[in-house]
């Protein structure tokens, strides 16, 4: 473990807000709840952002933007998002040195200006679907905040469509909670659980939420993304009105859903270890790192010579860096390196010029076991293919963690043992008022009923009530 680096084990908070700030990814800004993104952790973030908008524009969506303020009265017109967001609201009263006549709320998220401009823009059925997504930034006033996963400001994407009819909306609601799950899986290498929210955890006027969960390293779920069917809710309330093909006008139905830089915390927590960041090679800012090695002068030239022709060969297929900083040994580069999570390391000194070979070295696998010898012949196939492997073992091992810290359960003393650990899944019956006892009294809440379902039915763990559905129980950031 680096030594400067507190183990998961001892106390995984204070190990994630340490490598947080360690590896660079982000600082504390002066305002309370905000934080600075720095270079290192906005390269992620783009990286995640560019994954997604090549999704949503595969599925058929443009990017638009809306306004950061929205006046007060449009969220008095959904009562039940208001009343949702009402703790949270951040409000403008004066603008220009006087008082406004209309209070502003600075955006918690956007369902409401954009129903508004929505309604102007949709008229007949030709109008739709609009399929509609936005990059942003929203501010919820958090009373208890930590980097990436809760703050006050944060980035994300917000996408917002209309439909002619509830089965289109609902399609696309799952729709894109498929392009989340595919996304986690395949880009952070993070096993999700997708599912609907219970009652008492969806979104503030949605008829139904839908979400995708993640297992963390401490067992705690976290909420990675939402897709929302709002039904008629927000058509009603901002009269988004169409002519149908026959003439007739007809409320639109409308969808909303999203995902955060809270998912840089995902992958974080997901994935990284005792030395620091472990990051899929899919999504790291820098993929590869060379580090030229030599003891004597007379090695530094052939020694940088050939790194500097690796790092030619590879700039054109792979994320890669040349280190050629002075003043730091190699064993203090690679402590930097593996903090920062690049996937893979190449070593490269005066034998292995002689030889025409480099020392590949996983950050996935600390230590002698890690490491590869590597002819410099067929380089840039090795490499690609070795962060491919990389890519597939770091989810395989995320997805064991979860399979191992999730446990069946019968009774609510199993299931009281289990959440202190990880997942409960159990077969649920109960409703809101049960959902709150439970919360009261384990801190456990109802994270997901999941899409894929075993079938049959079941006694509630809880309620001792034959059951349908199983659930996924569990504590959450």
């Amino acid at each position: 473990m680096a030594d400067f680096l507190t183990s998961q084990t001892e106390d995984f908070s204070k190990w994630y807000n340490e490598i947080v700030q360690k590896a660079d990814l982000a600082d504390y800004s002066p305002v309370r709840g905000c934080m600075v993104i720095k270079p290192y952790g906005y390269t992620l973030w783009e990286n995640i952002r560019d994954a997604l908008d090549r999704r949503f524009k595969a599925t058929g969506h443009v990017n638009a933007y809306f306004p950061l303020f929205i006046p007060e009265s449009f969220l008095q017109k959904e009562a039940e998002h208001v009343e949702g967001f009402s703790p949270e609201l951040a409000v403008v009263t004066i603008g220009g040195g006087a008082e406004l006549e209309e209070r502003l709320i600075v955006r918690p998220t956007s369902e409401t200006i954009i129903g508004h401009m929505y309604a102007r823009w949709i008229q007949s059925y030709r109008d739709l679907p609009l399929l509609i997504n936005q990059w942003a930034n929203v501010v919820r006033w958090e009373m208890r905040t930590r980097l990436f996963l809760r703050t006050t400001e944060f980035l994300w994407q917000e996408g917002h469509t209309a439909h002619a009819t509830r089965d289109e909306a609902m399609e696309e609601t799952l729709r894109m909670l498929g392009v989340y799950t595919d996304f986690a899986m395949n880009e952070a290498a993070i096993p999700v659980i997708p599912g609907r929210k219970s009652e008492s955890e969806k979104f503030a006027g949605a008829v139904a939420s839908y979400t995708i969960e993640a297992m963390m390293k401490d067992g705690k779920a976290l909420q990675s993304g939402t897709s929302h069917f709002l039904g008629q809710n927000f058509a009603r309330a901002f009269d988004i009105k169409f002519l149908d093909e026959n003439n007739a006008q007809q409320l639109a139905w409308t969808t909303s859903w999203g995902m955060s830089t809270r998912m840089v915390g995902a992958i974080v927590m997901t994935h990284g270890d005792d030395q620091g960041l472990v990051l899929p090679p899919r999504l790291a800012p820098i993929q590869v790192v060379i580090v030229p090695i030599w003891r004597k002068d007379e090695e530094r030239a052939a020694v940088l010579e050939a790194a500097q022709q690796l790092h030619a060969r590879l700039k054109d297929a792979v994320r890669v860096e040349l280190d050629v900083r002075e003043g730091f040994t190699a064993g203090w580069k690679f402590n930097d390196w593996e903090m920062r999570g690049v996937p893979l390391r190449i070593e490269i000194g005066p034998r292995d010029v002689a030889n025409r070979q480099v020392m590949l070295a996983r950050r996935d696998i600390p230590g002698r076991e890690g490491k590869i010898a590597a002819s410099w012949d067929g380089l840039e196939t090795t490499v690609a293919g070795l962060l491919a492997t990389i890519q597939q073992a770091i989810f395989q091992k995320a997805l064991d963690f979860r399979e191992s810290h999730t446990w069946d359960v019968r009774t609510y003393d199993e299931f009281k043992a289990a959440v202190e650990t990880g997942f409960a899944r159990a077969w649920w019956a109960g409703d809101a008022e049960d959902e709150a006892r439970i919360k009261e009294e384990t801190k456990a809440t109802v994270r997901c009923i999941p899409t894929e379902q075993p079938g049959g039915s079941g006694v509630c763990f809880y309620t001792g009530k034959p059951a349908t559905e199983m659930a996924i129980f569990g504590k959450a950031y």
